[in-house]
C-alpha cells in the first residue's frame, strides 16, 4: 500500500483555541485529509489568548495529526512574553518539521509573524514546496506607521523573515484585493497570489431566533436591541468610537452594547465599565465554539471596526460570522475596503467613519428604531450571500486547490 504524502502545517494557534486563524487552519487541514493527504500540525500546547488553557500534547481531529509544543505561548500580557512564546514556538517547529516523514509540502500562516522562518528552515533541507497563508501584514503595517524601525535588528529580522517567506512560497493566499495590492507593492509579487476570503464557521453557526436563544436569556437581553461586537479587539480595531456612541445612547433604555472577545483594546472597555459603570455596556470573554451560534445570534446588528490606515494590512473576518447568522453590519472603518465591498454588493449594512463618534451615535439611534422586518430582510440577504458565494465548502475548496502539492 502506497503511503500518502504529508503536508506539514505550522501555526501557533489551532482548535480548540478560539482564535480565528486556528479555526480556519483546522478546516483547511480536514479538507486536505479528505483529498488524500496526511496532515500533521505543529501548534502550541497552551491557549494563545489565555495561556492557562492547556490542550492535549498529541491528538487526532478529523483525521489530522496534531502535535502541540510546550513553552510556545505565554499569553499577551506583555510584548516580551508574547515574543518569547513566538520565538520558542518557531525554534521547536523548525526542528520538529525537519524530521517529518514523507514530507510533501509545508503550509504556514502569519501566526506568529516569524512562523515563515520555521518553514524556510525545513524547506531548505527537505527541498519541498511551501505555501503562505497571509492572514495579515502586521509587520508592514508597523513599519508604515513608524512603530517598527526596519533598520533596527528586530525590525530587520521580522521584515526579512516575511520577505523570504513570500519569495520562496509557490502559492500565496491573500484575504482580499487590497491585501493583494499591498503584497504587489511591497514585495513585487502578483502571479502567485490568490485572493480567497476567509470562510464563515458554518459548522458552528446558524441563525437562532431571539425567543429560543439561551444566551439572550442568560444575560437578560430579552427586551433589548443589541449592538454586538464579537471577535478580536486588536490595535487596528478602534473601540473608542463605539464607546463614545454607546455613551451618547444611554438615554435609550432598550439599547444594549455587548462586547465579546479579547485583545489589547479590551482594556478600553474594561476602563469605561470601571470608571463610569454605564448601564448599556456588557463585556464578555470569547465564547466556546459550541455556544457561538447563540452568542452571535443574540445581536440585532453586528459591529466591525478598522482604522483608516488598516486597508490591506489586515482583514476583520467577524463580518462573515454576522452574515452567517443573518444579521446586518454597521462598519466603522475606511471606504473602500473589503467590508464596504460586502456591504455595497449585498446591501447588508451601513458604514461610518472610525473617527466620527457623533455620526456613529446618530446612525445607531436611527438603526435601533428601524422596523424589525427591514433588519430581517438585510440579514436574510447576508445569509444568502454566504450560501451562494461565500460558503465554507466553496472557499475552502478554492484554498486547497491553490496550496495542495501535486500528487504526481
Amino acid at each position: 500500500m502506497t503511503k500518502r504524502p504529508r503536508i506539514l502545517v505550522i501555526s501557533q494557534v489551532y482548535v480548540p483555541d478560539p482564535a480565528s486563524v486556528g479555526q480556519h487552519m483546522a478546516d483547511a487541514a480536514a479538507m486536505l485529509v479528505q483529498r488524500g493527504y496526511d496532515v500533521r500540525v505543529l501548534t502550541s500546547a497552551r491557549g494563545y489568548e489565555d495561556p492557562s488553557a492547556k490542550y492535549p500534547r498529541r491528538e487526532t481531529r478529523d483525521g489530522v495529526e496534531i502535535i502541540r509544543l510546550p513553552l510556545s505561548s505565554f499569553g499577551k500580557r506583555t510584548l516580551l512574553l508574547r515574543l518569547l512564546g513566538q520565538l520558542l514556538f518557531v525554534m521547536q517547529a523548525a526542528l520538529r518539521g525537519l524530521f517529518t516523514p514523507r514530507l510533501a509540502s509545508i503550509l504556514v500562516s502569519t501566526s506568529p509573524p516569524m512562523a515563515g522562518s520555521a518553514a524556510l528552515f525545513v524547506r531548505f533541507f527537505r527541498r519541498v514546496p511551501m505555501s503562505f497563508w497571509v492572514m495579515d501584514l502586521n509587520v508592514d503595517q508597523m513599519i508604515a506607521s513608524g512603530s517598527l524601525n526596519p533598520r533596527s535588528p528586530f525590525g530587520w529580522l521580522l521584515k526579512r523573515s516575511v520577505t523570504k517567506t513570500m519569495n520562496n512560497s509557490h502559492a500565496i493566499v491573500a484575504l482580499d484585493r487590497f491585501m493583494q495590492q499591498r503584497i504587489k507593492d511591497n514585495y513585487g509579487l502578483e502571479e502567485r497570489v490568490h485572493v480567497i476570503p476567509p470562510w464563515p464557521l458554518e459548522d458552528q453557526l446558524e441563525p437562532v431566533p431571539h425567543g429560543e436563544n439561551k444566551f439572550r436569556k442568560e444575560h437578560h437581553l430579552e427586551d433589548k436591541f443589541v449592538f454586538m461586537y464579537s471577535g478580536n479587539m486588536g490595535i487596528g480595531h478602534p473601540i473608542g468610537v463605539l464607546l463614545e456612541a454607546a455613551q451618547a445612547l444611554e438615554d435609550l433604555e432598550h439599547v444594549k452594547f455587548v462586547f465579546i472577545g479579547g485583545g489589547v483594546r479590551r482594556a478600553e472597555i474594561e476602563a469605561a465599565i470601571r470608571d463610569r459603570q454605564p448601564p448599556n455596556l456588557l463585556l464578555l470573554p470569547y465564547q466556546p465554539l459550541s455556544e457561538l451560534r447563540f452568542s452571535l445570534s443574540a445581536g440585532d446588528v453586528h459591529l466591525a471596526t478598522m482604522e483608516e490606515s488598516g486597508i490591506g494590512y489586515f482583514h476583520p473576518c467577524k463580518v462573515y460570522g454576522a452574515m452567517t447568522v443573518a444579521r446586518p453590519i454597521l462598519f466603522a472603518g475606511p471606504e473602500p475596503s473589503h467590508v464596504t465591498d460586502l456591504i455595497e454588493r449585498y446591501n447588508i449594512g451601513w458604514r461610518v467613519s472610525p473617527d466620527d463618534a457623533p455620526r456613529a451615535a446618530s446612525e445607531m439611534r436611527r438603526i435601533a428604531q428601524l422596523p424589525a422586518e427591514e433588519l430581517q430582510a438585510m440579514g436574510s440577504q447576508a445569509r444568502q450571500a454566504i450560501e451562494d458565494q461565500l460558503s465554507k465548502n466553496h472557499l475552502c475548496q478554492q484554498f486547497c486547490d491553490a496550496i495542495a502539492p501535486s500528487r504526481n
